[in-house]
């Protein structure tokens, strides 16, 4: 099975072009939603969170408020570090056990895995391809602000906290280009999908 590791930078538009393969049958596996999985109460990375942060980053029936630690996190690298250390490992053994699923049921040739943070965690080098999602700068910090309603000052703490968008550029196999109309991104993906699946047939997964 070909593994491939989607990526791109906080409001680079990847959730879009994640919805665009999906449509086109791409099987994606979601890091956020591992994130999501692994913190759920009582699962240990949520005891450790709880343990190391507090219960005042806890919502009253015992979920964790993410607006809240992420305004710490994003401010703070130390503790960012902190965080990461914990779910990292949690999200990585979660997706690794979705893909033998996949695997197993050898229904598919290839599968994407949509990690955020593929290169500053070193992830890319458990997948066979890497695509990256790209903005320029002014893009990616205007749509930020629009999107979840933060300050300037906020939107750029946590663009800061990523490696910065072109460096992923140069680091991938493929780039899609999302500074344009939502037509040219379609126009792109499909292109990308075919390459992909080529690529698969090629090696015989």
């Amino acid at each position: 099975m070909l593994r491939v590791g989607l990526t791109g930078g906080i409001a680079s538009g990847k959730s879009t072009v994640t919805r665009m393969l999906r449509s086109l049958g791409a099987v994606v596996l979601d890091a956020d939603q591992a994130a999501r999985e692994v913190v759920e109460p009582k699962q240990p990375a949520w005891r450790r969170i709880r343990s190391v942060f507090g219960p005042e980053f806890f919502h009253a029936d015992g979920q964790l408020d993410r607006k809240k630690l992420g305004g710490l996190v994003f401010a703070d690298a130390t503790a960012r570090r902190q965080l990461e250390e914990i779910i990292h490992p949690e999200v990585f053994a979660f997706l690794e056990r979705q893909v033998e699923e996949l695997a197993a049921a050898a229904q598919h040739r290839l599968v994407c895995l949509d990690i955020p943070l593929l290169f500053e965690t070193g992830y890319n080098s458990q997948v066979d391809v890497t695509v990256v999602v790209f903005v320029d700068g002014q893009t990616q910090l205007r749509r930020l602000m629009d999107r979840d309603n933060l300050s300037e000052q906020e939107a750029q703490e946590r663009i800061a906290a990523q490696m910065p968008l072109s460096e992923k550029a140069r680091l991938a196999d493929y780039v899609i280009d999302n500074n344009e109309t939502l037509e040219a991104t379609q126009q792109q993906v499909t292109i990308l999908w075919q390459r992909l699946c080529q690529r698969a047939e090629t090696l015989g997964v």
